[in-house]
């Protein structure tokens, strides 16, 4: 009994919510967590709804109009949400809505659907447009698949209904329903095509892959293709990083999918072997060991011993190239402990191995959307005590990151100011950082931000906040004290020398109106 309250009783939260928090245990014993479920109520979850899910997915279709049908807030809250970048054009970085109103709810939105989708086809001309269905159309019925099927009959292009309901699950099927509409774009490759395809490519065919779940985040695909193309390879689409139509119809063509975002991609990819025989690999494309495991992977499938030739090459060459520049990193942040919590379990994952490399290690990781098996090998990757959790809300990572004494967190735009109020460095992993991190320069560019984010002089001007052992244990006996007892360190040295000549008064950063509100963890 004593064993159990020490794996479930690890932050002070929700009692339903305890099974999902638990410790990584010693090796031979499976980590009692619950996940894969929908998130509680009245938990505060950090998920995005099944319309934002779908949106994330398609968006960086650089020529699609995107046109929400739904209230103006849908739009808005989703517009550019990828921060992907286009080669090309660049219609997606304008996002549109049918902005529904009061009457449109009454009397049904449908005309108002297809007068938007016959102006925008007028002013755009694009080659596909996506209609995303929100929560209120869900509730009062229009019929958004007749509404597309008469509008791409008029127009002569693909307008795809994408069945995005908010309220009808979680992000997970909201990439679901993106991928459903990627398949109306991919056309059937000829029979002749088909039979082409094969484990093993003749050294004098050119071998074609796509790149599924890789969106370009600042330029992250134009880092990766690179590599590929000197091995010999083509890359059709990256899917749907910097894609355009005319790129994702022709998916069908490839050789191998190459899969980074599992969560995202593996429907897709597991529709496109049933469906035109193009088997899978998981791959990423972060890290150094990662980054030369999809390469040597690759190159085995192929069968190529020329291709594999030419792998290890650029393996050899990038990796001299920035090891002087990763060692120097490392020797300033080893040792330091860093937090996890990622979208979807392929990043974190990945996101350990990275760390290794650095020489931190990782006392918190979590996901969003992580099932069974994903917590099982992320589980095999970390240290015995780390703790691992699924769907965590704002008040358990804030106590996770204390308890923890992580150093770093690494997570997306809505965990940012948790870390900062804590006064612990940050590194935006997801959606909107303007820096590439994936491919060898990225992963140079992620080590350089770890090491300015941990070793900013700011730290020494902020409040840090630690447990209190003794105030536990007295909690712990009293059962009167509910509230996690912290203890406030601030530093008052002076520090304007490190911050370029801004002397800042711990009087005036740290009022006691402030810190009495935000010491309650």
């Amino acid at each position: 009994m004593k064993e159990m309250k020490e794996k479930i009783g690890i932050v002070d939260t929700l009692e339903e919510r305890k099974p999902y928090i638990t410790r990584k245990q010693e090796k031979g014993q499976e980590i009692p967590l619950a996940c894969d479920n929908n998130s509680l109520a009245g938990a505060i979850s950090q998920r995005a709804c099944v319309y934002s899910g779908a949106r994330v997915v398609l968006n960086p279709v650089t020529d699609a109009v995107h046109l929400v049908h739904g209230p103006i807030g849908c739009a808005g809250y989703t517009w550019d949400i990828r921060g992907a970048k286009s080669s090309g054009i660049e219609t997606n970085r304008t996002s549109f809505s049918t902005d529904m109103k009061e009457l449109d709810v009454v009397f049904g939105g449908e005309k108002k659907l297809s007068s938007a989708i016959d102006e925008l086809v007028g002013l755009y001309h694009p080659p596909v447009v996506f209609v995303y269905s929100t929560c209120i159309v869900g509730i009062i019925g229009d019929d958004l698949e007749s509404v597309c099927k008469t509008a791409s009959q008029k127009h002569n292009i693909p307008v795809i209904p994408v069945k995005s309901e908010g309220f009808k699950g979680n992000k997970s099927d909201g990439y679901k329903a993106a991928c459903d509409a990627l398949k109306r774009l991919i056309k059937r490759p000829s029979e002749e095509d088909i039979k082409k395809k094969g484990p093993r490519v003749p050294e004098t065919i050119k071998p074609k892959i796509n790149i599924l779940g890789d969106f370009n985040v600042a330029g992250d695909v134009w880092l990766v293709k690179p590599l590929f193309e000197q091995m010999g390879i083509e890359v059709i689409v990256s899917l749907t990083g910097d894609s355009t139509t005319k790129a994702i119809s022709r998916a069908a063509e490839a050789d191998l999918n190459l899969v980074q975002c599992s969560g995202s991609m593996t429907y897709l990819a597991k529709w496109m072997q049933a469906e035109y025989g193009i088997p899978y690999l998981n791959a990423s494309f972060f890290g150094i060991e990662d980054i030369s495991l999809a390469l040597r992977r690759t190159a085995d499938y192929f069968g190529s011993e020329k291709m594999k030739e030419r792998a290890e090459q650029i393996l050899e060459a990038e990796i001299n190239r920035i090891m002087p520049e990763i060692s120097r990193v490392r020797e300033r942040v080893k040792g330091k402990k860093a937090a996890i919590y990622m979208g979807g379990p392929a990043k974190a994952l990945t996101l350990i191995k990275g760390f290794d490399e650095l020489g931190m290690e990782v006392v918190i990781i979590g996901t969003q959307t992580g099932k069974k098996e994903d917590y099982e090998q992320i589980s095999y990757s970390v240290r015995d005590g780390t703790v691992i959790v699924d769907d965590a809300n704002p008040l358990e990572l804030a106590e996770l990151l204390i308890r923890q004494k992580a150093d770093l967190m690494v997570a997306g735009v809505k965990e940012r100011f948790i870390a900062y109020k804590l006064g612990i460095a940050f590194c935006d992993f997801n959606h909107d950082r303007v820096v590439e991190f994936e491919g060898f320069d990225g992963f140079v560019n992620f080590a350089r931000e770890v090491d300015a984010s941990i070793s900013s002089p700011v730290w020494k001007a902020v409040r840090q906040r630690e447990l209190i052992p003794e105030a536990m244990e007295s909690e712990k006996k009293s059962g009167r004290i509910k509230k996690v007892a912290v203890e406030e360190r601030i530093s008052r040295e002076n520090c304007a020398k490190e911050c370029k000549g801004m002397l800042l008064k711990p009087e005036f950063l740290h009022q006691k109106s402030e810190a009495a509100v935000e010491s309650q963890v």
